[in-house]
């Protein structure tokens, strides 16, 4: 199948696919006697890891580590047990980044009256750079 179709079958765009391969995630296509490129079902299911792999908020550098690990059948599940743990932590430090975030612009809101009158504190935070009372 050509990038199109295989585009259509992955959930990805073909400008993602092209670039998937051109960094090493997906191995070069075929080529048709044209120059086109040709997908076979090994490269639809590698897509599909790929793309569940980044749906799951893998970095493209874990995708990469993840796909050696699939690929290689005398891998220790350890292995990538541990590498989906790092990934765990990562996202629940993220978390807690956004919901101190959040609680920040909570605060702001809900000290904010929301009037005719031109003082604001949000605007004052955001002018202060959170550094200075």
């Amino acid at each position: 199948m050509n990038i199109g179709q295989a585009a259509r079958e992955s959930g990805l765009s073909a400008k993602m696919i092209r670039y998937y391969e051109s960094i090493g995630l997906l191995k070069p296509a075929l080529r048709s006697d044209s120059g086109y490129r040709l997908y076979q079902a090994a490269d639809l299911h590698t897509l599909g890891f790929i793309k569940r792999s980044r749906d799951l908020g893998f970095s493209l550098e874990e995708v990469a580590k993840l796909l050696t690990l699939w690929q290689d059948r005398q891998r220790a599940s350890a292995d990538v047990k541990q590498l989906a743990r790092r990934h765990i932590d990562e996202l629940d430090r993220r978390i807690g980044e956004l919901s101190n975030l959040r609680d920040t612009l909570e605060h702001l809101v809900d000290h904010c009256h929301g009037d005719d009158r031109p003082d604001c504190p949000i605007l004052q935070e955001l002018a202060s750079g959170g550094c200075c009372n």
